[in-house]
């Protein structure tokens, strides 16, 4: 590959994640943070973190600590989500019935 071919191939890398990169950094900012660990197969935010695939909606695997979705700030660990990728899959999100009963 010469020097020319080279150059326009990292260029247009870069035009294309750029945006991307902008984007995810505006959603978060907006009373938003990322939670690893709770999306579902298909319902995930965009890119994995392990770049497994670059797309929103391309999760294979329920609970994948390496994909995301937007969640209210301060709400993704309360979920059973972390704010950073991890290695395996989290827990499914608590459901009310599972909670423990109220004392009286």
């Amino acid at each position: 590959m010469d020097k020319m071919t080279l150059a326009a191939a990292v260029a247009g890398a870069i035009a294309m994640v750029g945006p991307l990169g902008l984007a995810s950094a505006a959603e978060t900012g907006k009373g938003k943070e990322k939670c690893f660990g709770v999306a579902v197969a298909g319902e995930n935010g965009c890119a994995s973190a392990d770049g497994s695939h670059g797309c929103g909606g391309l999760a294979t695997v329920d609970y994948s600590g390496q994909e995301w979705v937007l969640v209210e700030g301060g709400t993704c660990e309360k979920m059973g989500g972390k704010l950073e990728p991890f290695k395996g899959l989290g827990k499914p999100p608590a459901k009310k019935s599972d909670a423990a009963p109220a004392k009286k």
